[in-house]
């Protein structure tokens, strides 16, 4: 732990940090790039891929709108609008009908009360506190020395690493949702079905990135924590 929490140590999960999350979007963004030059043999869009997942499962109140950005695509379970980029929502790539099929996994997550996706709503305004205070008292506590009130800081952290490993199943079980929905609907050919499982996996991949950056960062600070031990 002493390696943790000297220099050494802070620039070393720094690097390990960067790898982890330069290395998962790396992954995501050439997974994107490949996907999304296979065109769909029966030529759905990503807008028409959802909303056919959503009728087919008794939402058709849930909304279907494009939205500016690139892979900003999510679902908004307040307004029940499933929210598509441009090329997603207009693409007829592999690439598109993954990523409309994965938000469409979270309306059926929404729709069936799916607890991992109930959790992670509630912790929501605790994670936004613990975000903000969070950063201020650790700063505060390193630079004045008082290694004590890291502890709380500690203790912030680990509730936005909380949500972060919630949102792990939250993911992969959407992820699996859109995969099974795909294959039910008959949205793509079955030679197609590899490059959409790769897609979906990708994507979910990016949080368990997270998770691993939020964990090393929690054990530097504690190394740090226990000098005053």
């Amino acid at each position: 732990m002493d390696f943790l929490s000297s220099g050494l140590g802070y620039y070393f999960i720094l690097l390990i940090s960067l790898i982890l999350t330069l290395g998962s979007q790396s992954y995501i963004n050439s997974t994107y790039r490949r996907t999304k030059k296979i065109k769909s043999k029966l030529a759905m869009s990503g807008s028409d891929t959802a909303r056919k997942i959503l009728n087919a499962n008794g939402l058709k109140n849930v909304k279907v709108q494009e939205v500016d950005g690139i892979l900003t695509d999510h679902y908004d379970p307040q307004k029940k609008v499933v929210n598509l980029s441009h090329d997603i929502y207009n693409g007829e790539s592999l690439a598109a009908i993954s990523v409309a099929s994965h938000e469409c996994g979270h309306a059926i997550q929404d729709k069936e009360g799916y607890s991992f996706l109930r959790l992670r709503h509630r912790l929501v305004p605790f994670v936004n506190i613990a975000s903000r205070a969070g950063y201020i008292i650790i700063m505060i506590s390193i630079f004045a020395s008082l290694l004590k009130l890291l502890w709380i800081g500690i203790a912030l952290e680990a509730i936005i690493l909380f949500f972060q490993i919630v949102t792990l199943p939250v993911e992969f079980n959407a992820s699996n949702r859109a995969l099974k929905k795909i294959v039910d609907l008959e949205i793509v050919e079955e030679k197609e079905l590899p490059y959409c499982r790769k897609m979906l996996t990708a994507a979910a991949l990016t949080y368990v990135a997270s998770v691993a950056t939020a964990i090393l960062e929690i054990l530097r600070l504690i190394a740090i924590a226990r000098r005053d031990d």
